[in-house]
């Protein structure tokens, strides 16, 4: 009985690992990011106007860009939440809360990156 259960087991694993070798580069690309998702990432967004910080987000778990409702395609825009870094220290202090926010595709103003702390 122990035997046919581990067995099963690896068979499991292994149709696993092979429906995905088979999946297309983008549908690979989607599992992953459901896994990053689900594990969170911890990311730091940040808003310039020129060559000044103006916005920094805090804890974010991830950036999604928007789908389309109507039609196939992806929504010019990424949207998320974290934590709106009021004084942009870097750290969540009392009164800065979770915030949603949207960064359009047009801007090349921001930087998103994992926080290096964490």
């Amino acid at each position: 009985m122990v035997k046919s259960t581990a067995l099963r087991g690896v068979a499991l694993g292994v149709a696993a690992g092979l429906l995905v070798v088979g999946c297309t580069q983008e549908t690979q690309n989607k599992f992953g990011r459901t896994l990053q998702n689900w594990t969170g990432a911890n990311g730091v967004l940040e808003v310039y106007a020129g060559d000044k910080l103006v916005r920094r987000f805090i804890k974010i778990d991830k950036l999604t860009t928007a789908s389309a409702t109507q039609g196939a395609g992806a929504r010019p825009y990424r949207f998320g939440y974290g934590v709106l870094d009021l004084n942009q220290n870097g750290v969540q202090d009392g009164g800065e809360k979770s915030v949603y926010f949207e960064i359009s595709d047009y801007s090349t103003n921001y930087v998103f990156y994992g926080d290096p702390g964490s």
